[in-house]
């Protein structure tokens, strides 16, 4: 991938609860963050949004910054996440993507042959530079609190790529996949490069954490998976592996993925609501390697329940999360844009309790 750089200086956070559990510690407390918790359900976002779009915020770094500390203060979550988009790294390196408001990424020359596949721009350094400065604003304001940076994995960008836009079956990229594994192989590679600078570009910054999302890799048998998108976020994941900082692993509906996830290089897998993460860590369990540490898995549409349901949620998951080597608790997806904040603070609250 890229040529080796000096690892930077980061924070002292040795003792945050989230790090500590990541790495399979026992933290002080069980610890919580939100994804998609920059934003969406919180009104101080939507005020500062109105009227910028949404990658122009993402290459805005006071805005960026700002927008990421304002669920932190909120909430008191362990973690913030970079707020940014799956999709930047692709239009920073020059590709015609947009995200349109309820539809999501749209690409204007979808990309499904070998020439498309040659004229995909290589991302560079320098491009995203006002990235790389929202995570220094964000080292130098948030404290104690660790810093998540965060990519789209190669399958995933691939399958908008290739889609042109969002898509509840991905049949264009399967069938290009298995039609045509070198093509695919190709762009899968592509991305992955693109994929690892953006998270280098982070990781140089000082982020002290990085999840690699593969939103929609649970559309893919096992096999499949195994085959065409595995090498790929393995690559990614091994780049990066000389920061020294944990490796979140997450995708929705990849119950039956989860051992080849831990394969590709994951510190943490992220878990969705589907699967109790007692049973998670059991699939997640290697002889010889140290016990699996999880992420979840609380349904997101659950938050819109009485607080008497979501209390007993969250203590069953903390409770089926310690037969894991450690458990960060989160929701199963992304925050809904309806949700009561007040929810989430109390969620945020019961955890550091238990």
């Amino acid at each position: 991938m890229m040529t080796t750089t000096p690892v930077p200086a980061r924070r002292d956070l040795s003792e945050a609860p989230l790090l500590v559990a990541a790495r399979g510690g026992a933290p002080a407390h069980v610890p919580v963050w939100f994804m998609r918790q920059a934003g969406r359900s919180l009104p101080e976002y939507r005020r500062l949004r109105e009227g910028v779009p949404m990658l122009s915020a993402c290459f805005d770094p006071e805005l960026l910054a700002e927008i990421t500390m304002q669920p932190v203060r909120r909430h008191g979550v362990d973690a913030a996440i970079l707020f940014s988009d799956i999709v930047v790294p692709l239009r920073a390196a020059g590709v015609n993507i947009d995200i349109v408001a309820g539809t999501g990424p749209v690409v204007a020359e979808p990309v499904r042959s070998r020439d498309d596949v040659a004229r995909l721009p290589e991302l560079e350094p320098e491009q995203l530079r006002p990235v790389a400065e929202g995570v220094r604003l964000l080292v130098e304001r948030l404290g104690r609190t660790p810093l998540i940076g965060f990519a789209g994995a190669p399958f995933t960008l691939a399958s908008y790529l290739i889609e042109g836009g969002p898509s509840k079956h991905h049949a264009r990229t399967k069938a290009l996949m298995r039609s045509e594994p070198e093509l695919w192989h190709a762009l899968a590679a592509t991305l992955a490069r693109t994929t690892s600078t953006f998270l280098r570009a982070q990781l140089d910054a000082g982020v002290d954490a990085v999840q690699l999302f593969d939103s929609w890799a649970g559309a893919l048998s096992e096999k499949d998976y195994r085959e065409f998108v595995l090498p790929h976020s393995a690559a990614v994941l091994a780049d990066v592996a000389e920061y020294g900082v944990p490796r979140i692993h997450f995708g929705v509906g990849t119950g039956e993925l989860l051992p080849a996830m831990r394969e590709a290089g994951a510190d943490v897998v992220g878990v969705d609501w589907r699967l109790p993460l007692d049973e998670a860590a059991r699939r997640l369990s290697v002889p010889g390697l140290p016990a699996p540490v999880v992420q979840g898995n609380l349904d997101p549409a659950l938050l819109a329940a009485s607080w008497p349901v979501v209390e007993d949620e969250v203590r069953r998951i903390v409770a089926e999360g310690r037969a894991a080597g450690g458990h960060i608790l989160n929701l199963g997806h992304g925050v809904l844009p309806e949700t009561d904040p007040e929810v989430l603070t109390r969620v945020v609250e019961l955890a550091h309790s238990l």
